[in-house]
């Protein structure tokens, strides 16, 4: 199986042939799902002991499976939150994979973990988090959220075992209602308290709203309070600045799960909304969703990096030698073993600056805007809030559940657009999540058309 000969030769021209002729598509096919029995007939039993050859898997993966895959890098994959990666990024994952690179140790990878922590200054630099801030890139927010939290927990702890106290420790993390399902996911693996905070007449978790809940339940039993830079559903931005001072009231460390909006700090026309995230002790954001790096990538920092450490480092005989290390990126999260998966967004930072970044951030707020004003100017379109960053999500007037979903099988059979119904105070309603630059005017009015 192993070693360079002919065979491997011709197999690695035609997978890069596949890249090339992908990339070269604009736009790419969405594609579509097929059900396990549509499957089946056309792949058949694909593990077997003798083999079919790599040319052939190949071309069974594009010319079937492959098909039964939607394309997030679409224009018109307008659902949860797409995934646009540079030409550049996507390239250098081949790289990355080519180059057998351990990346959890400085030992091992010391060139790739230099370039990942300067993608991930960028980003602390982008938040006004101070210069000793730094931390890793993890598979995704939820792991993210998790491991930050984790953290939050271990130094809560640490400051009590310090200051001789025997009253319980803190065991609660408060929430705005709306956040992740993440925040509830981890609190579940930890077995600790989630709190729901009720959100303002913005929808958005505020510092007085927050204080009441506190002071309800006892500030001493909270070890973490999470706000949303960016909500999934509507893209809102709690009020980040008033959660700060709260937090820092009560000694309660503040965590920011910027997953999908935390990449508006790169751009200069929303960049206001986010003022108060430079006081959080940790923060997430994922470059798949809108920095245009290929999946997965999460990027998780920490004010104080010694504390993510303190949480997460593990300890055996064999890894005695990591001890002393410059910086173990598998020391600041939960898991060992990871790939150099900050290493496609470095590359396309450098190959294009940071400046094209905030023009292509900037291009799909304009496209959220123009979408906004073309909902507005249809009778039969109504938003249901003005949209912070670039999710919009409205309503058809006149319609049930079962025309929303209708619909949208039908453009999904169509392969015309990946836009799947949300529902918002048990009311079914449409919704965009803009973040590829490729989508146009033309692509938001063919398929706000078709609702007319």
């Amino acid at each position: 199986m192993h070693g360079f000969n002919a065979d491997t030769e011709a197999l690695g021209e035609a997978i890069l042939r596949y890249v090339e002729n992908r990339m070269r598509l604009h736009p790419v096919p969405l594609d579509g799902p097929r059900t396990l029995e549509q499957l089946q007939s056309v792949a058949g039993n694909t593990i077997t002991t003798e083999g079919m050859g790599g040319l052939a898997a190949l071309k069974l993966f594009g010319d079937e499976l492959a098909l039964a895959c939607l394309s997030s890098d679409h224009p018109r994959y307008l659902s949860f939150i797409p995934c646009a990666p540079t030409e550049a990024a996507v390239m250098f994952e081949l790289v990355v994979g080519a180059s057998g690179i351990y990346a959890g140790s400085w030992l091992e990878g010391s060139g790739a973990v230099f370039a990942e922590n300067a993608a991930l200054r960028w980003i602390a630099d982008l938040a006004g988090l101070p210069a000793q801030a730094g931390g890793v890139f993890v598979p995704g927010g939820t792991i993210g959220n998790l491991s930050a939290l984790v953290t939050a927990r271990w130094a809560a702890r640490s400051r009590r075992q310090r200051s001789g106290s025997t009253a319980p420790g803190p065991t609660k993390v408060a929430s705005h209602q709306g956040s992740h399902s993440s925040i509830r996911s981890a609190c579940d693996v930890m077995d600790a308290e989630l709190v729901g905070v009720a959100g303002d007449e913005h929808q958005r978790l505020n510092g007085d709203n927050l204080r009441a809940v506190l002071e309800a339940e006892g500030p001493e039993t909270f070890f973490a309070v999470v706000a949303t830079a960016g909500t999934t559903n509507f893209g809102i931005v709690d009020d980040l600045d008033s959660v700060a001072k709260v937090c820092h009231e009560y000694g309660i460390w503040l965590h920011v799960d910027g997953a999908y909006g935390g990449a508006g700090l790169a751009a200069p026309t929303v960049r206001h909304l986010f003022t108060g995230i430079e006081h959080a002790d940790s923060f997430i954001v994922d470059p798949h969703k809108w920095l245009f790096a290929p999946f997965d990538c999460c990027a998780l920092l920490y004010r104080e990096p010694a504390l993510g450490r303190g949480a997460h480092a593990q300890k055996a005989s064999y890894l005695d030698v990591l001890t002393d290390a410059q910086w173990n990126p598998s020391e600041y999260s939960i898991g060992l073993t990871r790939r150099a998966r900050g290493l496609p967004l470095w590359f396309s930072l450098v190959t294009h600056g940071t400046h094209a970044y905030t023009a292509a951030i900037e291009a799909t707020l304009e496209m959220t805007r123009f979408a906004e004003a073309e909902i507005a100017r249809r009778p039969y379109l109504e938003a249901l809030r003005e949209a912070d960053l670039s999710v919009v999500v409205f309503r058809r007037h006149g319609w049930e559940p079962a025309d929303y979903h209708a619909w949208s099988a039908e453009m999904m059979r169509e392969e015309f657009a990946f836009v799947v119904p949300t529902s918002h105070e048990g009311e079914t309603v449409a919704r965009f999540a803009i973040v590829n630059p490729a989508t146009s005017q033309d692509d938001i009015t063919a398929i706000l058309d078709t609702m007319a």
